[in-house]
């Protein structure tokens, strides 16, 4: 696999900058377009994440929930869980955050009437309980909690108002309430309630991250491909480099079992190649002067020099990389529809809780305390955090689990996008086809042996570049014939050759050639017509004026093609061929696939009208295609997949890349794109559910008739287990890779 082929132009270049330190080179490995700007020292650096000090661990949370405050996430969190970096930073700190409130929240809950009076237990109080409950809740509301009362305070600065402005409206208000409550001296206190809010939203943060940062490991595993040194030769010495310092033109050395450190060509050696986690190529690529070589891949036997083409930004790693980084930062239209929601439901919140306390002070007559209750339950449980994790994590998960596939979903809005589709158009050369010609028959007329013709032929067509003629070495080379040399050559124009080889003569070429050399080919004829109608390319043979036989090359259909094909029937797909191939051709290998609807003989600039076509017909339309003719179709289409041995042009267009070739990948980002959109619609439905019932029965709307009181500590709980949830939920969609493997 070409691996050059892979990759797009980023648009930022590559500036290394040894000054750095690593924890700057984390936290702006991302250029605002969501290009790697440094991704050499990025993934130079990830290994290092145990040498960032907290104060930048603190740094990222904090800067986080300031973003948040600026458009960022739920929660005063950005949670850019990308970089694996800043990931495993980011979960740490939060998991820390989480663990002093909880150690920190059991006490404050058992002094409180919640302990006494619902788990039946009395701890000694050498102070009033509820002073012990406030030196306890300041931590968890102060520290654990700041990045809320944080994330609260620059949206607001910023006229926003978002998951973080409730939250710490409802913490606040508890701890608040409280305070007055002490110095009025009621014992009445909802110090419990601000520290479980605390406490149960920073696991439900902890628990999105960690689903999110599970995402990454196909990440890590691709920055990990890259080692941090290499051996460049420069002024005729061998020297040992950092690789984020390796410029184009340098030449690079390969020993056996090394690394490839960025993306070159051979100049000299030759080795076989190990492929596998770069392009999903399974079996080692032979490499040779003038082949190319992909960065992160291994070097398996031989000692080659390279000369490097491509460092930095512009690897075929650096773009695979970016371009998962992307997905995953990228908000589904779904999302969007939640972040508005979101923002509505922050204004029901604060005025449910408002309008409770009014309500209950002007109606009731349980006084200020219980009209307080109320509110701040009403507050705290309509918290819309899960609304907020309902679909960032859904597509966490599912772009983490396309690149673990070697499938490259360029946006969250293309994860959403695909489930939708209802027509696939598939370009038949390199997408359902190799993409190039191979031997696919021999047939012989008696008295000639078939080996013996495919030696003969193969030696007159030594040293043709024309893909037939390729072809032809190619399959006696595979059936280990010795080829002679041929002794004389000439080609003729548009028929085919004349050759002597052994001291026969031999024609090989079409019927026009033979017809010219008045060479009897009448019992061939009709093996040739068959083999025209299924799509192959009969070549006649004749040695010494007689014919001997025909050879038949076509390009070979992808093995998975079929089942490809199969699978979309069962789906209820509709499965379009488009071709330039003549139509006899074309709707020969489309039918010896199981596609009804074919278009054949298209010119390259026809193939986006074609598309358009389609979708007048009222369809969402697919395209997938390798070439360059191909990128206005893929930009024509509602979702464009590139197949990765494909141009750099067609990868740049598309939406979904698939790096290993296989059309039977395009089912899978179907499925995958079906179980993602059904998580986010479970996790959207939950939330949204789960907060219109709950604000009336918080705000006590059972409790004249019934007697039910949902005190603020309760709320909190319920709140956070929504959250709990959705993670959860968007985590089970792994369960989908098992439909993946198959």
């Amino acid at each position: 696999m070409n691996s050059s082929k892979h990759t797009h132009h980023a648009s930022t270049p590559n500036t290394p900058d040894s000054r750095s330190d690593p924890a700057t080179l984390q936290n702006h490995a991302l250029a605002t377009d969501g290009h790697i700007q440094n991704p050499d020292k990025s993934m130079e650096h990830t290994k290092q994440i145990g040498t960032v000090p907290t104060a930048d661990v603190e740094h990222h949370v904090d800067h986080a929930a300031m973003e948040h405050g600026s458009g960022g996430h739920h929660g005063g969190m950005s949670h850019d869980m990308s970089d694996p970096a800043i990931a495993a930073a980011m979960e740490n700190d939060m998991r820390n955050r989480f663990l002093v409130a909880l150690v920190l929240t059991i006490p404050i809950v058992l002094y409180s009437p919640l302990g006494r009076n619902f788990f039946g237990v009395n701890l000694p109080t050498p102070i009033p309980a509820e002073w012990i409950m406030l030196l306890l809740t300041i931590p968890v509301v102060f520290w654990s909690g700041w990045i809320f009362v944080s994330g609260a305070y620059y949206a607001l600065r910023a006229r926003m108002l978002d998951m973080s402005v409730l939250i710490a409206t409802g913490v606040l208000a508890a701890f608040g309430a409280s305070i007055v409550l002490m110095i009025a001296g009621n014992d009445e206190v909802f110090f419990e309630a601000a520290a479980m809010l605390v406490t149960f939203v920073l696991f439900g943060h902890w628990m999105e991250m960690k689903s999110r940062k599970g995402t990454t490991d196909a990440l890590r595993a691709l920055f990990d491909l890259v080692p941090p040194t290499a051996t460049v030769i420069r002024d005729g010495k061998e020297l040992d480099v950092p690789t984020a310092d390796i410029r184009a033109g340098d030449v690079v050395m390969l020993r056996p079992g090394d690394k490839i450190p960025v993306d070159g060509e051979v100049i000299s050696g030759s080795t076989s190649v190990d492929e596998a986690l770069v392009t999903g190529e399974s079996l080692p690529v032979d490499k040779a002067t003038g082949d190319e070589v992909v960065g992160g891949s291994i070097n398996r036997s031989g000692t080659v020099t390279f000369r490097a083409t491509k460092v930095g930004a512009d690897t075929a790693l650096a773009q695979i990389v970016a371009m998962v980084q992307q997905a995953q930062n990228s908000k589904a239209p779904g999302q969007r529809l939640a972040d508005t929601a979101a923002q509505y439901l922050v204004v029901l919140a604060v005025g449910s809780g408002i309008l409770t306390f009014i309500a209950w002070s002007v109606f009731g007559d349980g006084g200020f305390v219980m009209a307080l209750t109320f509110a701040i339950s009403a507050v705290v449980i309509a918290c819309p955090d899960a609304l907020g994790l309902a679909t960032p994590t859904a597509v966490a998960v599912g772009t983490g689990i396309a690149a673990r596939h070697n499938i490259l979903i360029k946006d969250a809005a293309t994860l959403e996008g695909v489930a939708s589709i209802q027509t696939v158009i598939l370009d038949k050369t390199g997408t359902l086809t190799e993409g190039k010609p191979s031997l696919t028959d021999v047939v012989t007329e008696p008295r000639f042996d078939g080996a013996e013709i495919l030696r003969l032929a193969a030696a007159a067509e030594t040293g043709s570049e024309h893909p037939l003629s390729r072809a032809i070495v190619a399959g006696a080379t595979s059936r280990n014939l010795s080829i002679p040399e041929a002794t004389s050559f000439q080609s003729v124009a548009g028929h085919g050759i004349e050759a002597t080889v052994e001291g026969k003569v031999l024609l090989l070429g079409n019927a026009k050639l033979m017809a010219d050399q008045r060479i009897a080919i009448e019992s061939l004829d009709g093996r040739a017509d068959e083999l025209a109608s299924r799509g192959r390319t009969p070549m006649f043979i004749a040695i010494d004026g007689k014919a001997a036989g025909l050879l038949a090359v076509a390009d070979t259909i992808r093995p998975s093609a079929r089942e490809t094909i199969q699978r979309f029937h069962e789906a209820g797909i509709e499965a379009v061929m488009m071709s330039g191939d003549n139509r006899r051709t074309a709707e020969a290998v489309a039918s010896e696939l199981g596609i009804e609807r074919v278009f054949a003989e298209v010119l390259p600039g026809q193939k986006a009208s074609y598309v358009a076509q389609l979708q007048r017909e009222g369809k969402r339309v697919a395209m997938v295609g390798d070439g360059v003719n191909d990128a206005p179709a893929l930009a024509q289409a509602d979702i464009g997949i590139a197949i990765g041995t494909g141009t750099d042009v067609a990868i740049e267009t598309a939406n979904v890349v698939l790096m290993r070739s296989d059309p039977l990948d395009i089912h899978r980002a179907l499925t995958l794109s079906k179980a993602t959109v059904r998580k986010m619609k479970q996790n959207l439905g939950w939330a949204s559910v789960y907060n219109i019932l709950a604000i009336p029965i918080a705000a006590g709307i059972l409790y004249p008739e019934f007697g039910i009181e949902l005190r603020p500590e309760w709320s909190a709980l319920l709140m956070s287990l929504s959250s709990i949830i959705v993670a959860i939920n968007a985590v089970l969609l792994k369960r989908v890779e098992s439909k993946l493997a198959t």
